[in-house]
């Protein structure tokens, strides 16, 4: 584990109850990998299941983790990120109350501060979800 839920908010913008991201595991310019446990105080929570607003805000607060951590790495201080664009989104399933997803991103192009990243949320093997995401930095 690379940052810990307790200094998770030290890399993205977002404060509770909108933080959708508890441990980063892993970073490399090629894939970031995040966990995150659902549970049922969670906004995006309904009928017991997390819904798919939630799982694409956990892909990109696992974005933002991931390049606030490579800035901090490169000396520099994390930066504020925005999705510009959301393309070829798949829903498979929603996970339910209680149990821990993982977010494996894999970013793809880069041009100045636009990223595109290929997101997908897991429940254990299972695939939830997956979407490219355009993300921009200031």
């Amino acid at each position: 584990m690379i940052i810990s839920k307790t200094e998770i908010e030290d890399y993205i913008p977002h404060r509770t109850p909108f933080v959708m991201i508890d441990n980063l595991l892993s970073v490399s310019r090629e894939r970031f990998e995040s966990d995150f446990e659902i549970r049922a105080d969670n906004l995006f929570v309904a009928e017991d299941l997390f819904l798919e607003g939630g799982l694409i805000e956990n892909i990109a607060q696992t974005c933002a983790a991931s390049f606030g951590y490579l800035d901090r790495k490169d000396g520099g201080e994390p930066k504020i990120g925005f999705i510009g664009a959301i393309a070829r989104l798949e829903l498979y399933d929603l996970p339910p109350v209680g149990c821990k997803i993982t977010t494996i991103v894999t970013p793809t192009h880069q041009l100045g501060n636009i990223f595109m990243v290929i997101g997908r949320n897991y429940l254990e093997e299972r695939i939830l979800l997956e979407c490219e995401m355009k993300i921009v930095t200031t």
